[in-house]
């Protein structure tokens, strides 16, 4: 008999087994382990943030804080230093890797009790944990579960988890793809015309502002500032700055509109012919013309839904933290834990949610 099975290895479970050492089986029912890990910020693995609070961060504010505390950015990155782990600072306070593997081969040298193609198919309480699998039955005194969202798919992502929780008597709160791009309705089909355009952007979205990149697409509209917002959009409207006070751009009173304008071209184009405004000379611009072009400060649209699970790079929702301890434990069974993505904890862009996986094992760790 294990003291601790862990299920799931991604990043939450991977460490988690790295700090416990002794007595524990790590089952996975890919092929390999951390394969979100190894696709992650470009293959560089954006690990953690700079800048690091709670309003990052998609869930109950109290619980947030608690797990945060005990193991902040600070403490993960001395950890990785300790371990000789080397990262980078780039791309506006994130941290990166040269490459994701060095974060995988550290944890497959030094996490040594991993089975892999293990499929999880239930699991009972009796005197011990009784896991069913697709090898046979496994008994352990504690359960943890890192199995991660049903984002990614295509990376072997699963619902065990979820349906562990339920079968103990655990709500789930509706799982939602996140981080993921937004599609449109028909007063937005022109963002489709402008596929491949890039630029950066004001996006705000339920008292949430994101000044990063946008990116329209076949599909509606992407890119950082999108993505961000897609974790607090449910329904109802976003608000897109395109450009601000535009005023300040048109003085030339004999050159047109297209030309003053920082904005690319293709765009600017598309979005007067969607305004029904000739692209003219400033000088021949009336009131309304000005009105009508205000709307590159404030535009407004309700998004029809999403690029979905298989697009979306986490899943927001799971399992209730109201029904689990600071400790990760179930507070319906002892024994059983969460950590990681399957809780309704879920970050912003830019390695929040690996800190989360990382923070969540730790505080487990301190407590097993």
């Amino acid at each position: 008999m294990y003291d601790v099975i862990i299920i799931g290895g991604g990043a939450s479970g991977l460490f988690l087994a790295d700090l416990l050492k002794t007595n524990y089986l790590l089952l996975e029912h890919n092929h390999q382990i951390g394969a979100k890990i190894k696709v992650s910020g470009g293959g560089k693995c954006n690990i953690t943030n700079k800048i690091l609070s709670f309003k990052n961060y998609r869930g109950d504010e109290k619980f947030v804080k608690e797990i945060l505390k005990n193991f902040d950015n600070k403490a993960f990155l001395k950890w990785l230093k300790n371990n000789n782990l080397k990262v980078k600072e780039l791309k506006k306070n994130q941290y990166f890797f040269d490459s994701s593997d060095e974060l995988l081969n550290y944890f497959k040298k030094n996490v040594k009790n991993i089975q892999t193609d293990t499929e999880v198919l239930g699991i009972e309480k009796k005197e011990c944990f009784i896991i069913k699998t697709n090898k046979g039955d496994i008994k352990a005194k504690k359960v943890v579960i890192a199995s991660g969202g049903v984002s990614f798919k295509k990376l072997g992502a699963s619902d065990i988890g979820y349906k562990i929780a339920e079968k103990f008597g655990h709500n789930i709160v509706t799982l939602k793809p996140a981080l993921v791009g937004l599609t449109v309705q028909k007063q937005e089909e022109w963002f489709k015309k402008l596929s491949g355009i890039s630029f950066m952007a004001e996006v705000r979205v339920n008292n949430k502002i994101f000044n990063q990149n946008i990116l329209f697409s076949h599909r509606g509209i992407t890119g950082p500032a999108i993505l961000n917002a897609s974790l607090w959009w449910d329904k109802g409207f976003i608000e897109i700055s395109f450009l601000k006070n535009i005023k300040q751009y048109l003085k030339n009173p004999n050159r047109q509109i297209s030309t003053q304008l920082p904005l690319p071209k293709r765009f600017i184009k598309e979005f007067l012919n969607v305004i029904n405004l000739e692209d003219k000379k400033v000088k021949y611009l009336t009131k309304n013309d000005f009105d009508k072009l205000k709307l590159l400060e404030n535009y407004r649209f309700a998004p029809a839904g999403t690029f979905g699970f298989e697009r979306a790079e986490v899943t927001k929702g799971g399992v209730d933290v109201s029904e689990i301890g600071f400790d990760m434990q179930s507070k319906k069974v002892k024994g059983l834990y969460f950590i990681g993505e399957v809780l309704d904890v879920t970050g912003e862009l830019g390695g929040y949610n690996f800190q989360w996986a990382f923070s969540s094992a730790f505080n487990l760790f301190l407590r097993l």
